[in-house]
């Protein structure tokens, strides 16, 4: 294991949760749009883990009405790497 500041930091190549500090691997991805900025049908995409995609689903919508949807999230790749 990697000694120093970067220890701590998981592998850039996977995914993880957008909330700030968590490194925990993402079952959701909340897709949205700021319609001030993009065009209608442009997406940006947060990933949450269960522990805090409800924080950030309501950050999206409640606070911001910025959320278009949510669904399930597969790591692409993620079923090769199970069966193999």
């Amino acid at each position: 294991m990697p000694a120093g500041p970067d220890a701590a930091r998981p592998d850039p190549a996977e995914p993880v949760c957008s909330a700030r500090g968590c490194h925990a691997a993402p079952s959701w991805a909340l897709k949205w749009n700021n319609p001030k900025l993009h065009a209608p049908d442009y997406r940006k995409v947060w990933l949450a883990c269960d522990a805090h995609v409800d924080d950030l689903e309501g950050f999206l919508s409640w606070e911001r009405g910025f959320l278009v949807e949510r669904e399930p999230f597969t790591a692409p790749g993620a079923a090769d790497r199970q069966t193999h």
